[in-house]
């Protein structure tokens, strides 16, 4: 209060005007003048402003803002307007109005067009900027105070298309401030309120409206019908860009979602945005509606972000750069976005593959060439519908790149791939954008970017590799992925990088245990004719103890330093702790030795694994839920494996 309680005590030793001035007395002109300067300071000498003294063309602004707030109240009120009309500036409620407490703005009040409407506009306008200046200095409370008064003075008068957009303004800039104090229902209050505005002076008027900076510039300065509708509609999208935030943090993501399409979509077509930012927003927009299988979208946010990313120019070279700050700060900008970008991609062709494999496995995780038929058969209906969702869709674009994000989309599909031709073309998409991605984020510097990347690679590969019916084909694809995380997985620091080590761990456990069970399917089939060779022999066993390892790492990371395994296991660890026990004991059982004193020793290991599994599930019966099956198959392993030892130890004394 105390800001405006200073500018009231101003005005007050200014003596009142006995006429009002005329809009092309020097009076008026003064204050125009006064009005440019202030948006100049504002807008341009603000950006030159030196570190110590941030905001002192704001500062400077201000003063002038302040000289016009006295000079308008110092007007004598037009003819039937009440004398109290401007009193906000100097008199304030005890409780500040609620947005939305009249009922009709459009219906209520004194006439927007009339002297008594135009003088609270302008009035109102003034506070309005005054209140930006004050949010922008950081003074969030007088900011507030300002905003408030703008809307008491427009609560007094009917919506027209001489205030409309000073409305939305000030509930944009109220709806700023309360997210930025995380007050979210305050401030999705003006935001709707403003969106209601909008959307019912477009239905019953929808004239170009007067834009606020008019109201203080002289008739030869006024904007042109078409550059009022421009500013007019990029505040709209400005409400649409806030509410999706709003919607976002109260968590409803949908609705967030649509804003969000919407705000980008109005960008464009008002070609009011900044290439990377707009690109990068559309990427990451394309993660919803992955999430939500909703791939056509995903797909053309995609296709859009990348036609758009290019309008930002060709990276600075790496010579260019040393030699000029302001090129190397563009090449490092550029290099980081379209590489976010392109990991925006591999997520896409990534949840794209594993969704069809989810639509195409049976009960064993294997391909079901019968549901692969009969999707193959329903694929025909399932183009035609992707093309009507084309047409009813709110695609992004002009005449200008509407067929540059057209083409990109033609060379990747957005349906579910049926078979290894479909299934490979996407991840050859994918894997090219993971090229693009590891060139920005190097191990040098980015770590664990580097690493989610090289796991992201190693999922593609392995999504690709369900679609392969060439069982050694399909070996050496798993294999691709144990030589892209094998070295990074055996020279990270334990100490600093622990977690990432875990999963990488288990995944390479993982992987080699695919690799093993592909060798001995094959072997399997080359045992109808011959038996198993050494070669192959050795080959398996090789497999076997390199998953059994990786599952040991794993599970030797979670010791104590003192190499005490955890009595109780925390609940992040707990299914993958009891998993890699399971997997430790089923890989043991399964070496294959000639030596009766080494198969002795692997079925005592695997019997100790599996009794783990069982007694820890005793002992906490909540855990048994996580691992059903690896129990269930632990308690009967766990009650034949001393069979088959006693028979083992029977046979080796026979022999003795």
């Amino acid at each position: 209060m105390a800001a405006t309680q200073q500018e009231a005590r101003s005005c007050a030793r200014t003596p009142k005007r006995t006429n009002m001035a005329s809009f092309n007395s020097n009076e008026w002109r003064a204050i125009c003048d006064k009005f440019t300067n202030a948006q100049n300071l504002t807008e341009i000498e603000s950006r030159n402003d030196p570190e110590n003294d941030p905001f002192r063309s704001k500062y400077k602004a201000r003063e002038l803002l302040r000289e016009i707030y006295c000079s308008l109240k110092n007007f004598e009120a037009g003819e039937g307007e009440e004398e109290g009309g401007g009193e906000s500036g100097d008199q304030r409620p005890t409780e500040q109005p609620v947005d939305g407490q009249r009922e009709d703005l459009f219906g209520q009040g004194f006439s927007g067009d009339s002297p008594a409407g135009l003088r609270a506009a302008k009035l109102g306008a003034v506070e309005y900027y005054l209140g930006v200046n004050h949010v922008d200095t950081e003074e969030l409370p007088a900011g507030q105070e300002h905003l408030m008064n703008c809307m008491k003075l427009l609560e007094r008068c009917r919506v027209s298309s001489l205030n409309v957009s000073l409305f939305i303004h000030v509930r944009n800039q109220l709806g700023i401030l309360w997210a930025g104090r995380d007050e979210t229902e305050t401030a999705q209050g003006f935001l709707e309120t403003a969106e209601s505005i909008y959307q019912r002076y477009m239905k019953e008027d929808g004239s170009p409206p007067t834009d606020m900076t008019e109201y203080f510039a002289a008739e030869e300065s006024l904007l042109t019908h078409q550059e009022r509708i421009k500013r007019f509609e990029l505040a709209y999208t400005h409400t649409m860009y806030y509410l999706a935030q709003v919607y976002k943090n109260l968590g409803q993501t949908e609705r967030a979602a649509t804003y969000c399409h919407t705000t980008l979509q109005r960008q464009l077509q008002l070609n009011q945005f900044t290439p990377m930012e707009w690109a990068l927003n559309a990427a990451t927009l394309s993660q919803y509606y992955i999430t939500k299988g909703r791939y056509m979208e995903g797909r053309h946010c995609l296709s859009a972000a990348t036609v758009i990313s290019d309008l930002a120019g060709e990276v600075p070279s790496e010579a260019a750069a040393q030699e000029n700050e302001a090129e190397s700060e563009r090449r490092e900008h550029l290099r980081q976005k379209r590489a976010e970008i392109a990991r925006c991609w591999i997520k896409y062709c990534l949840n794209l593959l594993q969704d069809a494999k989810k639509q195409l496995e049976d009960n064993i995780g294997e391909l079901d060439t019968d549901r692969q038929e009969e999707l193959k058969r329903a694929r025909r209906r399932e183009e035609e519908e992707e093309e009507k969702g084309r047409k009813s869709a709110l695609l992004f674009g002009s005449e200008d790149t509407f067929d540059s994000i057209a083409s990109i989309e033609e060379k990747v599909m957005c349906l579910f791939p049926l078979d290894f031709t479909e299934a490979r073309s996407v991840f050859l998409v994918g894997q090219n954008h993971v090229t693009q991605a590891k060139d920005y984020f190097q191990m040098d510097g980015y770590v664990t970017d580097h690493i989610e990347i090289l796991q992201d690679h190693s999922a593609l590969f392995r999504s690709l590799a369900f679609f392969e019916e060439d069982l050694e084909r399909r070996c050496k694809m798993h294999k691709r992925r144990v030589d892209m995380l094998e070295p990074i997985c055996n020279d990270l620091n334990a100490q600093y990088y622990l977690m990432i080590r875990r999963q990488l761990m288990f995944e390479l456990a993982e992987t080699y245990n695919e690799m093993m069970d592909l060798k001995l399917a094959l072997a399997n089939r080359q045992a109808d004719t011959q038996s198993l060779d050494n070669h192959t022999i050795k080959k398996f066993n090789h497999l076997c103890s390199a998953s059994a390892k990786y599952f040991q790492m794993f599970l030797d990371s979670l010791c104590s330093p003192e190499g005490k395994f955890p009595e109780r296991l925390e609940e992040e660890v707990l299914r993958p702790a009891l998993v890699a026990r399971f997997r430790v004991a089923r890989l043991h059982s399964r070496l294959i030795s000639t030596s009766p004193t080494v198969q002795l020793d692997n079925l005592n290991k695997s019997l100790e694994n599996y009794k783990y599994v069982v007694q820890y599930c005793e002992a906490n019966p909540e855990a048994g839920a996580t691992v059903e099956t690896e129990l269930e198959l632990s308690k009967e392993m766990a009650g034949l494996l001393p069979l088959k030892i006693n028979r083992l130890k029977a046979r080796m004394a026979s022999n003795n």
